[in-house]
């Protein structure tokens, strides 16, 4: 349940509804606005008898939200939520944000180059994994708290923002101390224990679509870190699985628009994983931002055949360099 107060509504009446609805066994969620504040009801399982706060001085209205997830949702916080990365900012108005490197971090050479080089083609952060959840258990593993110094040591050098992926909730506190931005992979999307970890620590989280997760279920994901107080919530579309098997994944770019009109959240789109094909990567970047993805995520390797993980979908230098061009002639067009 949502509750719309007056813009002339005082503190002290937002207070006091605050108080009723604590009184009545829920949670109240204060979202302050730009022009008036409304107050989210968590913890109801149903119905919520409404006639004690339409009575409270400053109340407008009362909106009834049946959806699993409130504070992502529009209803709840109808203004876009702008997410900070270490100076980079993703969100609506913003320029769209490229996200590029190595699937996996598997030396200094390689990842200090990969950074440099991005950098200097136009990247606006710096990917790369520590810890890498393979399918099979004889794989590249990654370097684990190795591989994050790496990291850090290619961001400082090349000034920028880490993303990396952490997959435990012990070691969220580790992944914090060298990364800007704390990514959850698709098998981690309802890793419950690991989303409320990150809740907790109010740092930038980028949350991947589960390979076989309806939209609902991606936002409910998002709802559990809301919950625990962390707004800084960036979505991204990675992909899912269907009965196709000529792409690695079907990539469901209408997703794009449709978080847009159903949440507040930013929404990103790694086509690399999607597609698992290099030659599809810059045509299906490039429908993503016309599509209204604030950002996108592609791999890139220096030499790709070599790659430790994920080769065949990794973007040559070459290959990068002519996607930014492309990547920067449509966005003159879309206004940026």
């Amino acid at each position: 349940m949502l509750i719309v107060m007056n813009h002339t509504a005082t503190q002290s009446d937002v207070d006091a509804v605050a108080r009723v609805v604590t009184e009545m066994g829920y949670t109240a969620a204060p979202i302050p606005g730009s022009e008036r504040t409304a107050i989210g009801v968590l913890g109801n399982h149903g119905y919520v008898d409404d006639s004690k706060i339409l009575e409270l001085p400053g109340v407008q209205r009362v909106i009834h939200v049946s959806k699993p997830y409130k504070l992502v949702s529009r209803d709840f916080h109808p203004e876009n939520t702008i997410v900070d990365v270490a100076g980079v900012r993703v969100g609506h108005g913003c320029r769209p944000v490229m996200v590029a490197g190595p699937c996996a971090v598997e030396g200094e050479e390689q990842i200090v180059k990969t950074a440099l080089f991005v950098k200097k083609a136009g990247a606006d952060m710096l990917r790369g994994g520590a810890f890498k959840p393979r399918t099979g258990p004889h794989t590249f593993q990654g370097m684990r708290e190795e591989g994050l110094k790496l990291l850090a040591l290619a961001g400082k050098e090349s000034g920028l923002p880490i993303v990396t992926e952490v997959m435990s909730p012990d070691n969220v506190g580790l992944v914090a101390e060298y990364t800007d931005l704390m990514q959850v992979g698709a098998r981690n999307m309802q890793n419950f224990d690991l989303l409320r970890e990150l809740g907790r620590i109010r740092k930038p989280v980028l949350l991947k679509r589960g390979m076989s997760a309806t939209i609902e279920e991606f936002l409910a994901a998002a709802e559990y870190i809301l919950a625990e107080g962390n707004e800084q919530v960036i979505l991204c579309e990675r992909g899912i699985r269907t009965y196709e098997t000529a792409t690695r994944n079907t990539l469901d770019l209408a997703v794009v628009p449709l978080i847009k009109e159903m949440s507040h959240l930013p929404i990103m789109v790694d086509p690399s994983h999607a597609t698992g094909k290099r030659s599809l990567v810059p045509p299906m970047t490039l429908a993503a931002l016309m599509a209204g993805a604030h950002g996108v995520l592609v791999e890139v390797h220096p030499e790709p055949e070599k790659a430790l993980s994920d080769g065949p979908q990794s973007l040559t230098f070459p290959g990068f360099d002519q996607l930014m061009a492309d990547v920067r002639r449509l966005n003159g067009f879309l206004g940026f």
